[in-house]
């Protein structure tokens, strides 16, 4: 099983960092356990299976962040989701904690 973030996670990391580090403080999303998930994941560091079902975790608590109002316009909701590999993310995460319970 390959735990390092495929490109697509990667990418999404990276333009979540690139596009919180344009907003005004007050706009910026993420928490320091994201921030510090964001800088890995666009690192291509590799994760730990505990690491695959915490982010399958954050993504299936956070998917209702996507009809948030602030959304179209890359808001804290946005930063945070891709920060955590976004939709690529999610799809990857969601295939290793299958593999790994079967």
């Amino acid at each position: 099983m390959d735990f390092s973030p495929p490109d697509g996670v990667r990418k999404a990391a990276s333009r979540a960092l690139e596009v919180r580090a344009e907003k005004p403080p007050s706009q910026r999303g993420m928490t320091d356990v994201g921030l510090a998930r964001a800088r890995d994941l666009s690192n291509g560091k590799t994760i730990s299976p505990e690491t695959a079902r915490r982010m399958l975790s954050y993504f299936s608590r956070h998917e209702v962040d996507k009809k948030g109002a602030s959304w179209p316009e890359q808001g804290a909701g946005w930063q945070a989701w891709h920060g955590w590999g976004g939709d690529a993310g999610y799809a990857w995460v969601k295939k290793l904690v299958r593999q790994m319970d079967a």
